[in-house]
């Protein structure tokens, strides 16, 4: 079950607190006052995101204003428009899946199992986070994102686009060019992988903020999972993998999918970011 981020965990690019400057043109006082706000609005980390706040804003209207946001419920990475991934500034905008720390894993697995990957395919891509990620890990490589959210796709462009890759509209596979059978090295898929009765138990910043589509992932969280299993080996090059990220019960079931769809499955699992990938290559 995705877990709730801070915009800080993973990006060495965001703003020094300890830095004069962190704080913007703002007296102490201000950021006493947000950081009453927030802790006011129940954030558990209201000095790290203050911190954020202050930097982001420009001006002292438009402090109120981030501060009303993030105080109402908006997550802090919408209402920044950015969140850190393995170092780099993903643009994330309102009503698009926030990427989470725990998928760095995901890219980390990929960027090991193939690194001299020439064809690379981001599917269910939300903001563009994993594709925009194995871009700068792998250097030169032809980048392909999908997702069936426009506004996912609008988000992904900004942040795929700059590195020369394409992002495409429409559900799974469907959305991709037919060039592309056969020829995928790297074929990353974070998919909703939420159990429908457990989507209503998320904090309010996924479940009121996100794309439903994004998070459910039926009835036991792997209808996506099993579906991309099953297309992935027409488009994968011979030795090329697939990786899933999913829950820790749901491993077994994800593994056998897998295996069913005649990949060759391997689970790695980190503990310390409580992520567990799988990972299918072609034989």
């Amino acid at each position: 079950m995705p877990e709730r981020p801070t915009a800080r965990s993973s990006s060495p690019s965001s703003p020094d607190p300890s830095s004069p400057s962190a704080a913007g043109p703002f007296p102490p006082e201000s950021r006493a006052a947000v950081v009453t706000a927030l802790r006011t609005a129940g954030c558990v980390f209201a000095e790290d995101e203050a911190e954020l706040i202050l930097a982001a804003a420009r001006s002292p209207g438009e402090l109120t204003a981030l501060v009303d946001r993030r105080a109402s419920g908006l997550p802090l990475e919408q209402v920044l428009g950015w969140a850190g991934f393995r170092g780099l500034r993903v643009l994330v905008e309102p009503g698009v899946f926030v990427p989470r720390r725990r998928t760095e894993f995901l890219v980390e697995q990929a960027v090991a199992q193939a690194p001299d990957a020439r064809v690379v395919v981001d599917l269910c891509c939300g903001s563009g986070a994993v594709g925009a990620a194995l871009a700068a890990a792998l250097g030169p490589a032809e980048l392909h994102a999908a997702d069936i959210d426009p506004a996912a796709v609008r988000c992904a462009r900004r942040n795929i686009g700059p590195l020369g890759g394409r992002v495409h509209l429409g559900d799974l596979f469907e959305a991709l060019p037919a060039g592309l059978r056969g020829r995928v090295d790297i074929l990353a898929a974070n998919v909703p992988y939420v159990p429908t009765a457990e989507v209503g138990l998320l904090p309010s910043e996924a479940r009121d903020h996100e794309p439903t589509v994004a998070l459910d992932g039926g009835a036991d969280g792997l209808d996506v999972l099993r579906r991309v299993t099953a297309g992935a080996p027409a488009w994968l090059a011979p030795g090329g993998c697939l990786l899933v990220e999913t829950s820790e019960r749901q491993t077994p079931a994800a593994v056998e999918a897998f295996t069913r769809a005649g990949l060759t499955p391997r689970l790695a699992v980190s503990a310390e970011l409580y992520a567990n990938v799988v990972i299918g290559t072609k034989p």
